[in-house]
Parts: structure tokens; sequence; C-alpha cells
């Protein structure tokens, strides 16, 4: 797989998004799956999505830290798609991880807390699938920079595929419009990118639209994009 996806990748860059969707649909089956936090974004790859095919699966990685925005966003997305969302929980609740990482993590070491929260529900995931759907774009931050439509995710070996990873920011909100896609009410009060309650805040006037994310760090990514292999011989937990 890993060769054709080499092959495929030139010319997927000139396929629309309902291109790429309905090539990994067709190619992946029920072993294809959209991640999504339900940003601007994400909902247009759902609605995309429901363009191609009605039985697509979705998943989120609920860190039982979101917002209530969020959640609610989650019900609508069910009941206007018919769909029902799967959430990947951590293996550790938020009392445990207090138990044993101590009180408020994210404001010692955001990094750990998103590596229990996130990154590592996401690798369990992903074990079961062949190939994953996001909805990155490159212009969001330097390491999305060189994502391809198409690509093979040596990371954690399988394919991942970004359909609107050339759009703008213009383009995903002119889209929301021009279609009446739901989305999260927070982006209306100056949230353009949204996360956990403890690590994401509304941006200021002439701020970078990720500024407000792990405001305080030197942190720009959350580590699903940016995933690590397993060490040689640690059993996935």
């Amino acid at each position: 797989m890993k060769e054709d996806i080499a092959s495929l990748q030139l010319a997927a860059e000139d396929w629309t998004p309902e291109q790429v969707l309905d090539w990994a649909f067709t190619t992946f089956g029920r072993q294809v799956a959209i991640s999504s936090a339900f940003g601007a974004e994400g909902m247009v790859v759902i609605d995309l999505a429901s363009r191609v095919r009605r039985d697509f699966s979705v998943f989120t990685l609920d860190t039982e830290f979101l917002f209530p925005e969020t959640y609610n966003l989650m019900d609508q997305i069910e009941a206007r798609y018919g769909i029902k969302i799967e959430k990947v929980y951590s293996l550790l609740s938020p009392e445990e991880q207090a138990r044993v990482h101590g009180a408020s993590l994210w404001t010692r070491n955001p990094d750990q807390c998103c590596n229990l929260r996130k990154v590592e529900p996401l690798r369990r995931k992903l074990s079961e699938l062949r190939a994953w759907i996001t909805s990155i774009r490159r212009d969001q931050t330097a390491f999305r920079a060189g994502a391809r439509r198409i690509e093979w995710d040596a990371q954690v070996g399988l394919v991942k595929i970004n359909p609107i990873v050339d759009w703008s920011s213009q383009d995903v909100w002119q889209y929301i419009r021009e279609r009446n896609v739901p989305y999260n009410s927070l982006h209306d009060q100056n949230y353009p990118s949204i996360g956990c309650t403890h690590c994401t805040r509304a941006v200021r006037p002439g701020e970078d639209q990720r500024a407000g994310r792990w405001s305080g760090f030197a942190k720009t990514e959350c580590g699903l994009h940016t995933i690590a292999p397993l060490a040689p011989g640690r059993a996935d937990a």
C-alpha cells in the first residue's frame, strides 16, 4: 500500500475533496474513518463525506475536558447526518490522571497531558484501521505545510487522507455559509481553534489564529499529527 500511495500522490493533488473521499471509502470500506474534533474544517469534511456516502464512520478523542458547546455540536451532527460518533477515551479518567500525575497536569506539562488524553487514545484507535481521514490544512501550522492530500503515515503505518489540505480559512467558511453547515458556536466568540477547556482561550485582535491554544507555552500541536511510534518492545496500552 505504501508504494501505491506514492504513485497516487501527484495525481491526487488534482482531485476534488469529494473524489478523495470517494477513493478512500471505495478503497478501504469500513477500515477508514474520519477523525474529528469538530472545528470548522472538521465540519466541512463531515458534510462533504455525507455527500459521497451515507454510512461513513466518525470518531473523536473525548478528553473529558471539552467545552459544552462541543458536546452540543456532536448531538447536532448525529441528528443531521444520521450517524453515531464514536468517542475514544484515555485509559485514565481525569481523576486517575490527577492521582497519578498530579492535579492540573496541563498547567505544568501540556505535552504529557495531550499524550495521555489524545495521542495514546488515537494510537489505539488507528490500530483498528487501514486509513484515517483528517481535516488539517497546510496553512494552519508550519508542521502541516508539507501535508499531501493522500499520504503514507509512516509513524503509524497507515494511509492518511487530508481532503481539504489546500483550502484556506476563507474557503472553509464560505462552504459552511453556502451549505448552512452546523458549527461550534464558540467560533462566533473569537475561538478559531477549539480544544480542551483548560488549554483554549479566545484569540485577541492581531493574534495568530492558533494563539488561543496552549497560551503561554511554545506549543502549536497537540501531537495528533506528529504522533511518534511506540518505543521498541513496548506494548500498546
